[in-house]
């Protein structure tokens, strides 16, 4: 028994479903086919208020979605049937009622737009025309997003490393934690767009200015973390390291930086989020160049298409760099699962 998994244990206890149960199960996995085929028909059938050029790109964008959905299904069902793997199923299981909404609303959101123009155009553009003007306009979108990915990652590298520094000398020495753990108690509760108007004038240029407040809210996510993990270390393990002779650079490194780990990595991901947040108001307010201008110069010119188009760019592209660093988590961490 002490060697079964976390996995292998829950499925022990798991009830046995019924015959009712598991087609209940096969009806929610079928629902987002119906969700997405009433997408289509109201895009196909109902008159459209405005038109709506190379209007097949938005059937496309549903055809895709749909047959990435099916292709995992099948997978999942081949799993379960053939392996008794219900692992996949189960997880697409409970996913199916989110993508039901998510066919919903680009259904709801569309009759509101394009179909009848309750959310007046230009200001609020419909899916089709947000595709368009992705498609025509990608050359400056990827030129953008490489601005900002290459703005969030070097400030959020310099914010991790220092963050670690100041982190693990906090939380293993009592003299430099009385120095600096006030400093962070005062910082910390000062949002990091506060500092944004004064360092874009004291900065010697806006990018430089930009990637020290990115830093600055990602070096105080991973050194509290980080001081707050090594701090927490039972002082047994120091004593039983020292015993079998490690040195004070191994109980840092061997002890103190391993045991706090999580700590770290909760850290890690906090400041990607402050990160992206400052990262887009640095663009906003300074920067000339990155999504976040992309944003304030489409508003500018009521180029309201391509503020959405961004506006979409930016949630797929910071999911993404969350989910990274997630996967790095876990990976990391796996020794826990």
């Amino acid at each position: 028994m002490d060697n079964l998994t976390k996995e292998q244990l829950l499925k022990i206890e798991k009830k046995k479903k019924n015959n009712l149960e598991i087609a209940f199960d096969y009806l929610i996995i079928f629902l987002p086919y119906i969700a997405c085929l009433l997408a289509v028909f109201e895009y196909l059938f109902i008159k459209n208020k405005y038109q709506n050029d190379f209007m097949y790109r938005y059937l496309i964008l549903l055809l895709i979605s749909i047959s990435i959905y099916t292709i995992f299904i099948i997978k999942s069902i081949y799993l379960l049937l053939v392996k008794n793997d219900d692992n996949s199923f189960i997880k697409y299981r409970n996913r199916a009622p989110w993508i039901v909404v998510i066919y919903l609303f680009l259904t709801l959101f569309d009759y509101l737009t394009l179909k009848t123009g309750i959310l007046m155009y230009p200001f609020i553009p419909w899916v089709n025309d947000i595709i368009n003007i992705i498609i025509e306009d990608y050359k400056n979108l990827l030129i953008s997003t490489l601005y900002s990915l290459r703005l969030l990652f070097l400030g959020y590298a310099i914010g991790v490393l220092t963050g670690l520094i100041t982190g693990i000398f906090c939380g293993y020495s009592k003299k430099i934690r009385y120095w600096i753990n006030p400093i962070l108690k005062i910082l910390g509760p000062i949002p990091t767009a506060t500092w944004i108007p004064l360092i874009m004038i004291v900065a010697t240029s806006l990018f430089g200015g930009a990637v020290f407040i990115i830093s600055l809210g990602v070096w105080f996510s991973v050194s509290v973390a980080t001081m707050t993990g090594i701090s927490n270390v039972d002082i047994s393990f120091y004593e039983v390291a020292k015993t079998l002779g490690a040195k004070d650079v191994d109980l840092v490194f061997k002890v103190a930086i391993p045991y706090a780990m999580p700590n770290i990595l909760q850290g890690m991901t906090q400041g990607m989020s402050s990160a992206c947040i400052s990262l887009m108001i640095a663009e906003m307010l300074g920067v000339k160049a990155g999504l976040g201008w992309y944003i304030t110069w489409s508003q500018s010119w009521a180029s309201y298409n391509k503020m959405f188009a961004a506006i979409i760019i930016i949630c797929i592209v910071f999911n993404l760099v969350a989910k990274l660093l997630d996967k790095i988590k876990n990976y990391l961490l796996r020794w826990q699962n």
